[in-house]
């Protein structure tokens, strides 16, 4: 397929800046097959049943953007993609001119150098003060990493809202954001009908915002994240699949953490990074149905879904959610959607 393929009209004014005063207030575009009903995240009590097991992404976002300054006096930013060592990180980095190996800046009073590359990232070594870490050197210097379609800088709601509730394993860059729907009431309500859930980690990568820069998607190359499915939640999913429940992922994430673990058809415990690129065509080992936010034209995260729902149908139902002036990306309304190939 072609990445114009991928392509709508989006109109700005449906970008969601702000989240909504209650997560779970959202809207909820249930896609089955070509049929398209429109629900709220709070009716998930509803479409579910008992039995159905729920898949979150516990990762935690950290505070990834980093602002320095070169000793020459300019200024550059750095989007933080991973910690590689005790004072080391890989990261993008923003200047008025490319950094180059050996290039040195300061982020506080600390000394900054550029040490290498990997792929379209820098490795950089800060000299960190004494008895500090470089995960608490980032906490002190650095500001929630709000996506670059949000328009302004994060404020203290921010700081609790562009987190999901069961937020645990820090790591991430960006937020897993169907699960910023949920709240206690929410999955409490859930947990009370007899709908389980466990929970993967991806940590989201700054490659989430990068776009496909080739035509032909098949030569893509997705940027690598950490994943980690558990014995114990490999367990738990099998435990729901003998009891006829559907195995429900809440986000994309979940989704590619899930099927990473079962490339080989079958489930099992994961620990590595995944390059895994999901498109029209991919099969599905896993996952039953997906709960997810409505995502960037021509991006990875769509083809995605479109593997998942059905091309068609999927940018049909792009188009309805724009006609019904839905909430897009992270801040936005999220889907319910059952795959092409089965009928719930």
């Amino acid at each position: 397929m072609r990445l114009s393929d991928f392509h709508f009209d989006l109109p700005k004014n449906l970008i969601a800046q702000e989240p909504l005063p209650q997560r779970s207030a959202s809207r909820l575009l249930v896609q089955r097959n070509a049929q398209m009903e429109h629900r709220h995240i709070s009716d998930l009590p509803q479409l579910l049943k008992s039995g159905d097991h729920l898949v979150f992404n516990d990762t935690k976002v950290i505070p990834a953007r980093l602002f320095g300054q070169k000793l020459t006096g300019g200024k550059l930013e750095l989007l933080v993609e991973r910690i590689t060592g005790v004072n080391e990180l890989q990261t993008k980095i923003r200047a008025s001119k490319a950094m180059k190996m050996g290039g040195e800046f300061q982020i506080g009073d600390s000394r900054a150098v550029v040490t290498g590359r990997s792929e379209d990232l820098f490795i950089v070594r800060i000299d960190l003060p004494t008895g500090q870490s470089l995960a608490e050197f980032i906490d002190v210097h650095g500001q929630l990493p709000l996506p670059p379609y949000i328009d302004r800088v994060p404020d203290a709601t921010d700081q609790q809202r562009y987190q999901t509730v069961y937020a645990d394993k820090p790591g991430a860059v960006a937020a897993p954001t169907a699960g910023l729907h949920f709240d206690a009431a929410l999955i409490d309500a859930l947990a009370a009908m007899g709908i389980t859930h466990s929970f993967v980690t991806l940590h989201v990568g700054a490659g989430t915002f990068m776009p496909v820069r080739v035509d032909n998607i098949s030569e893509h190359k997705m940027h690598p994240e950490r994943v980690e499915v558990s014995a114990t939640t490999v367990a738990e999913i099998e435990s729901a699949r003998l009891r006829g429940g559907r195995i429900v992922a809440v986000g994309t994430t979940s989704v590619r953490s899930l099927e990473a673990a079962a490339t080989s058809g079958v489930l099992q415990a994961y620990n590595d990074d995944t390059r895994l690129f999901i498109t029209p065509g991919s099969r599905f080992n896993v996952v039953d149905a997906m709960i997810t936010n409505f995502h960037l034209p021509e991006s990875t995260l769509l083809m995605m879904v479109s593997a998942f729902g059905g091309f068609d149908n999927t940018m049909a139902s792009y188009r309805v959610a724009v006609e019904k002036r839905y909430r897009f990306f992270s801040y936005g309304d999220a889907m319910l959607i059952w795959p092409e190939t089965q009928i719930k």
